[in-house]
């Protein structure tokens, strides 16, 4: 595990040794055992690399790498099957200096160039260079758990893991990108490839980026993607089994590492099977990790216990309040694009709690996106895509009646159903944004003012859903939220949170239910299997009954979140989102109606809930003081 980094000329231009380390320092905290440098003969290519040692330790891992006097690499991530396919290119005649997964991917890039990534198991963002044709290879994993951005304005090609390290290069210029903050204020988070700022990009899960400097030319091509119209019809007790196999062996790669290993534990279904079949592989006590709350309504530590009475789990737990109000700036600043996912917080201080013990952790990332794990998306899927054909009918008798009703008496169940069918006259793509928008397409407009409210981008935030829908036109669009999440939700928040909370604190964090083995196999299960009798997750919690307790499995879906509805009524908290917000000197008052704002801030009650409004606010406020103040 790595931070990784780099810079390449097309025409004019030399890289300088003060441009990769400049690169490199920013990123300092993600690899703190060693830092290395490379520039190419004619100084037109430079990488530079931070390592975070996991697996051998010595100095034979340094990085960037050299292979066959031709080859030089800086590499982030894990290789799990790594082994194995260095016995295979031993018996090919290739030989090793070192015992790391790193050598092991120059090795097959020489045999398979671009064709190495189909054999490649694991997270990984890298790029090669190739002395000998004068090219450059970037790629980034299938499911985005390690992260890739560039710049690129058609005479120097700047890369890196977080953009911190390419704002430092005079070529780049600050600007906030207004399309992005948009989608932001809608999805809660930037929808790749953008980012926030003009001109810097995300590199796609499952893409590559191909640089010929002998012609200028670059190609940028996707080489994987989630495939759901190839289901296998299986019975129940088939589909447990192979899902059981699966994450046995999923789980089993992600234990090989030369330091201690450790596993977050929040006693929902996903992190509890992590830990359960980890012990299946170790005898000694595993040590687990948990945030609790004060609001029991919140806190998962009865769940995490129950885990760790059965397993015997070596077990550490922080209590959160709503005084970790010091870390938001900080947090703001790590996760340098525009951020609205709360956990963000918790991550963090699980994470830093956790590297006091262990250098890598397990969780349970991408259960809920690979078996339909969350109720409120889900569940509202399938019925509107269910009940399409009957609301055409429908709508316009029960809006009528409705409205008729609310003259008479006033309700949330009557308001709530009047919004059912309005929003019914969306297109399905538009409905599966509304389950868990933080704005509305209106309320944005309504709430922007000035650069932010000056172009109309109201087709162009929903297009990565729409075109995601589109691809399922004639077959079960239920599974076009799953890979809509996939490819969008998960890698540009939840993976995405992960990987900075983590390497802030120099911690690596594995995903046993991301293997590609498990997304693949994930995709050929009928959705009628993953949403069954009201039950979201049905299969997974099915096969999971063997070893995790029923109480865990079937209790309420709570989220790793914070209670935003009670810390924006707590008293410190609101005076300080007061003063973050509403100060002369805040700079969302050149795009924002202030007025609004402070009417949500004043107004907000457990009954009157605007804490997720208020939060990507907040976050957004503290964004632009990180990097345009």
């Amino acid at each position: 595990m790595c931070g990784i980094a780099g810079k390449i000329y097309f025409n004019q231009g030399q890289v300088r040794q003060k441009d990769l380390l400049d690169m490199s320092n920013k990123i300092a905290y993600r690899g703190p055992d060693d830092a290395g440098t490379f520039i190419s003969q004619d100084k037109r290519v430079g990488l530079a690399n931070r390592r975070l040692a996991i697996i051998d330790l010595s100095p034979k891992g340094h990085q960037p790498m050299q292979y066959a006097n031709r080859y030089w690499i800086t590499f982030n991530g894990e290789i799990y099957n790594f082994e194995l396919l260095r016995k295979k290119l031993v018996r090919f005649g290739y030989r090793f200096r070192s015992n790391t997964d790193t050598e092991v991917i120059l090795a097959l890039y020489d045999k398979y160039k671009v064709g190495c990534l189909k054999y490649l198991r694991g997270m990984f963002a890298f790029a090669i260079y190739d002395a000998k044709e004068n090219n450059v290879f970037l790629a980034r994993d299938r499911i985005g758990v390690k992260p890739l951005k560039y710049f690129n304005n058609g005479s120097v090609f700047i890369f890196a893991s977080e953009l911190k390290a390419i704002l430092t290069q005079k070529e780049v210029n600050l600007n906030p990108d207004f399309k992005a903050i948009r989608m932001y204020l809608s999805y809660s988070y930037v929808p790749s490839p953008l980012t926030g700022f003009v001109g810097i990009k995300k590199l796609e899960p499952g893409h590559y980026i191909a640089i010929d400097l002998n012609r200028n030319l670059l190609t940028m091509k996707k080489y994987w993607e989630p495939i759901y119209r190839d289901k296998l019809k299986l019975r129940e007790k088939d589909w447990i089994n192979k899902i059981l196999d699966t994450l046995d062996e999923a789980t089993r790669l992600r234990m090989i590492a030369d330091v201690p290993i450790g596993a977050f534990l929040s006693g929902g279904v996903d992190s509890s099977a992590v830990v359960a079949k980890w012990l299946g592989f170790r005898k000694k006590p595993v040590e687990t990790f948990t945030i609790i709350f004060d609001n029991n309504k919140m806190s998962e530590e009865k769940y995490a216990k129950n885990i760790v009475k059965i397993y015997n789990t070596k077990h550490h737990e922080l209590l959160v309040k709503p005084g970790s109000i010091d870390l938001l700036p900080e947090l703001a600043y790590q996760y340098e694009e525009p951020f609205a996912d709360a956990s963000n917080v918790i991550t963090y201080l699980v994470s830093k709690m956790a590297r006091k013990s262990v250098v890598v952790v397990l969780n349970g990332d991408g259960g809920d996106e690979n078996f339909a794990g969350y109720p409120n998306r889900y569940l509202r899927l399938k019925r509107d895509v269910d009940f399409s054909r009957w609301l055409s009918v429908l709508r316009p008798l029960a809006i009528s009646a409705l409205r008729s009703l609310n003259k008479i008496s006033k309700t949330k169940t009557i308001e709530r159903g009047t919004n059912f069918f309005i929003k019914s006259k969306l297109p399905l793509y538009r409905k599966f944004i509304s389950y868990n928008q933080i704005f509305g397409l209106e309320e944005i407009n309504g709430l922007t003012t000035g650069n932010l409210a000056k172009y109309d981008y109201s087709e162009e935030i929903f297009e990565p859903v729409e075109r995601c829908f589109n691809l399922f036109k004639g077959r079960d669009l239920k599974d076009a939220g799953l890979k809509f999440d996939l490819i969008y939700y998960l890698p540009d928040d939840l993976l995405a949170k992960v990987d900075i909370s983590s390497m802030a604190v120099s911690l690596e964090a594995r995903s046993p239910f991301l293997d590609q083995e498990m997304v693949e196999l994930a995709c050929k299960i009928p959705f009628s299997l993953k949403v069954k009798n009201g039950q979201s997750k049905y299969i997974l919690k099915k096969a999971l009954e063997k070893i995790i307790p029923k109480e865990n499995i079937y209790r309420p879906k709570m989220g790793f979140t914070l209670p935003l509805d009670k810390w924006f009524m707590e008293r410190d908290f609101k005076n300080y989102s007061k003063n973050v917000l509403l100060s002369k000197k805040t700079v969302i008052r050149k795009y924002f109606n202030i007025d609004l704002i402070k009417k949500m801030l004043e107004t907000h009650s457990s009954a009157n809930d605007f804490g997720p409004r208020l939060w990507s606010l907040l976050s957004l406020e503290l964004w632009f003081q990180s990097y345009f103040k």
